[in-house]
């Protein structure tokens, strides 16, 4: 079954929906069609273009999702660099670092952990930066990025009519 790449008003690409939906929401005068297929869809008393891309006509919030604290996006938050010897380890060497000691108070959050190289880990032991003697390249926070939208797809499977839509970050194969 064709599938139809859903557009905010702005163009932006939302999801990915079935063409029965596009139809839908065709009919009801909440879209506007922007590309189809060869294909048509017909009735008792008309034949439509099979919708390959949609545009809403109104634009539509996205909800941002919170920001979850987990490994992945510690490390991403910190680049996977050493935040007191700015090294990038090797994956098997990084970790990551309360920067108040969780023997000294500290707490789990945001604010008081950094990724950080098993030897910086190490040395610093259960002291802060200050009590070891070593500084902090960046001082730890919330991120306030958000992780970019995504759409799962094979990238061999898309329609050419999306790929104006689509923000590629790889090479496309022909």
């Amino acid at each position: 079954m064709e599938r139809t790449l859903l557009l905010n008003s702005t163009y932006e690409p939302l999801k990915v929906i079935s063409w029965r939906r596009a139809i839908s929401l065709l009919w009801l005068g909440k879209v506007e069609l922007i590309a189809h297929y060869d294909q048509h869809v017909r009735s008792v008393s008309m034949k439509i273009h099979m919708p390959s891309v949609v545009r809403l006509l109104r634009f539509v919030r996205r909800k941002q999702p919170a920001i979850s604290f987990s490994r992945k996006n510690l490390f991403a938050r910190d680049e996977s660099t050493c935040q007191y010897c700015r090294r990038v380890p090797e994956p098997s060497e990084i970790t990551y670092d309360h920067v108040v000691p969780r023997s000294q108070g500290g707490k789990t959050e945001w604010t008081n952990i950094v990724t950080c190289c098993v030897d910086c880990n190490r040395r610093k032991g259960g002291r802060t930066p200050e009590q070891a003697g070593m500084r902090l390249y960046r001082q730890p926070g919330k991120p306030v990025w958000l992780p970019t939208l995504t759409i799962t797809l094979g990238l061999k499977t898309a329609p050419d009519s999306w790929r104006d839509y689509l923000y590629w970050n790889v090479e496309l194969d022909e």
